[in-house]
């Protein structure tokens, strides 16, 4: 058995190293020695077995209050952030323009929030869309009693998506005093100022009256930060110097400002060109220009010109420099209720429950709508003032044999098919979105002892409800489209000369009001139990178990401006309702083997059902705006079973050392949404494309101008099947008082990975991906037009492997004392089988993100540091905090690639291709934290202390921001911080 001493020294041992650490201390849960003493038993995050020895195979960090209010952060997704095993987790700033719709992650690994299991006191919240990734939004920072994150494996025990690892968020509980804090963060430079406010009390002490109930509210404010804030974001137009010369990076859109204008002509001498006897617009010649720039010499302000051609169009445009338009962090509130409580049933069992309300609301802001082509009556006053006196003399089509045809400015004016605009609708404001999250979590449950068997009966339900609500900046088809067309708006004229009616006009046409909703519910019924269960000469053998139910359902359903589609572009998107069920049950053991060896092993099986799917597709065969499509119920997908299992062991040749390792398996079964999802809008490319069909391929028809962005559909796959994982680790701890380390080596292996072939890939090989392209009906003009389809396939397998590892030692200096602490993880792989290899006779191909921006558009760093030095002297804390993380190669751009060009002539793409070397990336925060008294503390701090700028990066980032990646860089700046808590 085990005495007071060795229980004092494993909670030393593992609070020292984080080798382990809590869900819950119990008065409850005790055990009593042969002499009589009463120990604590305690239940690790990653294992179900409730013991007196703290001292684990796991490789647990736990984070305290203390050390998230030294870190600096406001809000758990600013924490995660911090957390060096954390890579691949969704940011803020994907929300500004890169499909993020207000939801944060956590990310073990670089494998993605889906990988990851988020806890809340344990126990599961419901999925941010269909079983997948957890919106860490919903969770508030300042009831946070401590964080842990187990960075192994651990599906045996809590079933699927827990294969990367589980980060366990642990609420105060049991309070008895009152606690308001405050906060005020403010940049050195403009915007993105942040204020919180909180309150936490609790009445009752479960051990001397029975009860305790307490409650926690607090609201966070957090104000934009626009482009035009941040010198290295104000502009999407970059210079640099690259092997000596000098360049222009430009992103830019062909929806420009004085707008581009497109006119369309029929050959005098052969007007059915392709002779299929129809002379329609396939028959034209096409000639681009900007009006403004031909008759003042030169593209408007915030434009550059842009040339290309092929043997039947040519373009000699103006772009547009969207980014200056846009914003770089969006505003958000956040506030968050929980009511909690405790009640004594007797000496050996207690009751509890916890309500957690989170409202969470983020505006993001992209640059105006761009209007695509749209047609302008050739008879029109516009058409007549602003684009036909400005047609060339004649023009020049080079053909792929080399011949050139000339058209005269005569033969031009003669032979017009059509003239149509192409703009952006600055009047009608920056295109505005409102995320609106209303989150609520509920844990009612019984614990207790029944003898020696410790016990936990629970029941959770969680649902988050998500709204898209458009606030301004998207215009009304069929209000937008006549005016425009009309020519009553000076497309074609700078914005500062349009007219206050033009600009009424426009605001007169621009949509607000809901567009999209999600609804998902998670309801789980859990029991389970731990005991010693015979004495070995070793010790005493665990054993534990439980079972989990869990209902899930996603429901899809739409606004009625969605389902008639009544934003330009815009197509209705199906409504659809998905469920299914899961049921799990585990056993685990640990037995002590000898005195200095215990082996812990746990198995599990999950059966997990079908999905239960209703759909109403949108059908209008015959065009007059009303839906046809019937309600279509049915289920999707394939059941699913499997048995997952871990095996782990901790040795300990000495007081000081800890060797450990483990062996799992893990699966994860695809999402409902992967599964059964039907046909639905998914916006358009990253990036532009030429067109991937040659002329005699059926699609090629259907393709756009050079270089365009082409619709996105999205649809699930029925027949996908569960993706399975199986890792290995091995480490070391080690803590002699004064100094301490632990490493861990480890593996991870998936097969049978889900994954989505990348639009890279899909426009790189169309042949191989033929399948993932389809034609749909352009709005604006009633064009056939190419379209890809993304859909997610059973792809293989993914290799990853790394080091973590934490350094910790304390220098005692005078009446002052220095703690250092080290940890950081290093990526040795990270690799993953491209779609559409490795099977039949196309050879296998891993693609990677390590140390480079990969296919996938992101980025997995070979290393993440984070070093933090506290000293502390009489009432006084101080803290500087170094964050570090490697370098990377950028995204590729291949000689002659239209977003490379020579500073001194904007219209030369630059032949010598480019791709960066992005430097390591280093911040240092410091706060100083003043204890008055037991009642009154206040921090000051300073974040990112050396100002420093994110570096320059080029291409996709997830988001619409350019020439630097927000995803992992600080946006912010020098950011000062003052707070106050004070405890009554």
């Amino acid at each position: 058995m085990f005495t007071n001493n060795k229980i004092a020294r494993a909670v030393k041992f593992a609070c020292a190293v984080g080798a382990a650490s809590t869900i819950s201390f119990s008065n409850l849960a005790l055990a009593q020695t042969p002499d009589g003493e009463v120990v604590e038993r305690i239940s690790i995050t990653g294992s179900s077995i409730k013991r007196t020895d703290m001292e684990g195979s796991l490789p647990v960090t736990t984070l305290t209050q203390e050390d998230i209010a030294k870190s600096g952060v406001t809000s758990i997704p600013d924490l995660i952030a911090q957390i060096p095993a954390m890579q691949g987790f969704q940011t803020p700033s994907q929300s500004v323009g890169g499909g993020g719709g207000g939801i944060s992650t956590a990310s073990i690994r670089g494998l993605g929030g889906e990988y990851t299991l988020v806890l809340l006191n344990g126990r599961r919240l419901a999925s941010a869309d269909s079983g997948g990734s957890i919106d860490v939004n919903s969770i508030p920072l300042s009831a946070i009693e401590r964080v842990d994150v187990l960075t192994d494996g651990a599906s045996a025990i809590y079933g699927a998506d827990a294969i990367a690892g589980v980060i366990n968020f642990i609420l105060k509980s049991d309070i008895q005093e009152t606690t308001v804090s405050a906060r005020y963060d403010a940049p050195q430079e403009s915007g993105g100022d942040n204020f919180s406010l909180s309150l936490t009390t609790g009445y009752g002490d479960v051990s001397s009256d029975g009860f305790n109930v307490f409650l926690s509210v607090s609201h966070e404010d957090q104000t934009q930060l626009a482009s035009r804030e941040r010198e290295f974001a104000k502009t999407g137009f970059i210079p640099f110097t690259h092997n000596g010369d000098d360049l222009m990076f430009v992103a830019s859109s062909s929806n420009a400002i004085p707008g581009n204008a497109r006119v369309r002509f029929l050959d005098p001498n052969n007007q059915d060109r392709n002779g299929d006897g129809v002379v329609n617009s396939r028959d034209t010649y096409s000639y681009q220009f900007n009006p403004f720039a031909a008759a003042n010499n030169g593209c408007g302000p915030n434009n550059v010109p842009s040339q290309a051609a092929t043997a039947t169009v040519l373009t000699d445009r103006c772009v547009f420099d969207f980014t200056s338009t846009l914003e770089i962090y969006p505003e958000s509130t956040r506030d968050n209720v929980i009511l909690g409580g405790l009640v004594s049933l007797g000496e050996s069992a207690e009751a509890y429950a916890t309500i957690n309300y989170s409202k969470f609301e983020q505006i993001a802001r992209i640059a105006p709508y761009p209007t695509g082509t749209f047609t302008i009556p050739t008879t029109s006053p516009l058409v007549q003032t602003e684009v036909l006196p400005f047609l060339p003399n004649g023009v020049d089509f080079t053909q792929t044999d080399g011949s050139v045809l000339n058209f005269t400015g005569d033969e031009i004016l003669a032979n017009i098919f059509d003239v149509a605009g192409a703009w952006r609708a600055l009047p009608g404001g920056n295109r505005t979105n409102e995320f609106s999250t209303d989150s609520l979590w509920t844990n009612f449950g019984v614990r207790g002892e029944f003898g020696d068997i410790s016990y936990d009966v629970s029941l959770t339900h969680s649902s988050v409800d998500r709204d898209d609500t458009i606030l301004t900046g998207y215009p009304i088809t069929s209000l937008f489209i006549p005016l425009v067309s009309s020519g009553e708006v000076n497309v074609f004229a700078q914005p500062s000369d349009l007219t206050d009616e033009e600009r009424s006009a426009i605001s007169g046409t621009i949509f607000n009001g809901l567009d999209t909703k999600t609804e998902t519910e998670l309801t789980v019924l859990e029991a389970k139990f731990s005991a010693p269960v015979f004495e070995l000469p070793a010790g005493e053998v665990y054993l534990a178990g439980g079972f989990d139910y869990r209902d899930m359902s996603y429901k899809r359903p739409t606004s009625a401006a969605n389902q008639q589609a009544v934003i330009l572009f815009t197509r209705p998107d199906p409504e659809f309702d998905l469920s299914r069920e899961t049921f799990g049950a585990y056993l685990e053991a640990a037995v002590p083997v000898t005195e200095n060896l215990e082996v812990t092993g746990a198995v599990r099986y999950d059966e997990i059902s079908d999905i239960a799917a209703t759909s109403v597709l949108w059908t209008d065969p015959d065009g007059d705006g009303v839906n046809t499509g019937a309600t279509q119920s049915g289920t999707s997908g394939i059941d699913m079973d499997d048995v997952t299992y871990k095996v782990s062991l901790a040795y300990r040749p000495t007081d000081e050392w800890l060797i450990r390792a483990s062996n799992a398996t893990g699966v994860k079964a695809p999402t409902m949404r992967q599964i059964a999802e039907p046909r639905i809008p998914f916006g358009v490319t990253g990036n532009t494309y030429d067109c991937p069909f040659t002329g005699s391929d059926p699609l090629a028809a259907f393709c756009l101008a050079p270089s365009s962005q082409y619709d996105v559909v999205r649809q699930g796959n029925e027949f996908l099947e569960p993706e399975e994982s199986e890792q290995f680790s091995v480490g070391a701890v080690y803590d002699d008082g004064d100094f301490n380390f632990s490493v861990d080596y480890w593996k991870l292996e998936l097969t049978n990975q889900v994954l989505p072939a990348t639009e890279g890939q899909i426009f790189g090989n169309p042949e191989q991906f033929r399948e993932l392209f389809t034609t749909q009906v352009n709005p604006g003009t009633g064009d056939q037009e190419l379209a890809m389809i993304t859909a997610s396939v059973n792809v293989g397998k993914a290799n990853i492997e790394g080091i973590d590892y934490t350094f910790g030692f304390t220098n005692e200096l005078g009446s002052a004392s220095l703690l250092t602490t080290v940890s950081g993880t290093y990526m040795i792989e990270s690799n993953y089988l491209r779609a559409g290899t490795g099977t039949g006779d196309v050879a296998a191909v891993f693609d990677t993100s390590l140390g480079r921006k990969g296919p996938d558009d992101a980025v997995v760093f070979n290393n993440r540091v984070r070093i933090v030095n506290e000293l502390e002297h009489g009432n006084f804390s101080h803290s500087v905090a170094i964050n570090y993380q490697s370098g990377w190669t950028d995204e590729n751009f291949a000689g002659g690639d239209s977003s490379i060009r020579l500073a001194s002539d904007l219209n030369t793409f630059y032949a010598g291709g480019v791709q960066l070397q992005v430097p390591s990336y280093t911040t240092v925060d410091y706060v100083t934290r003043f204890n008055y008294n037991d009642h009154l503390s206040a921090s000051f701090g300073i974040n990112n202390l050396f100002d420093k700028q994110p570096p320059l990066a080029l291409g996709e980032n997830g988001g619409h921001q350019e020439g630097f990646d927000p995803r992992y860089f600080d946006v912010f700046g020098r950011t000062a911080y003052f707070s106050v808590d004070y405890t009554f």
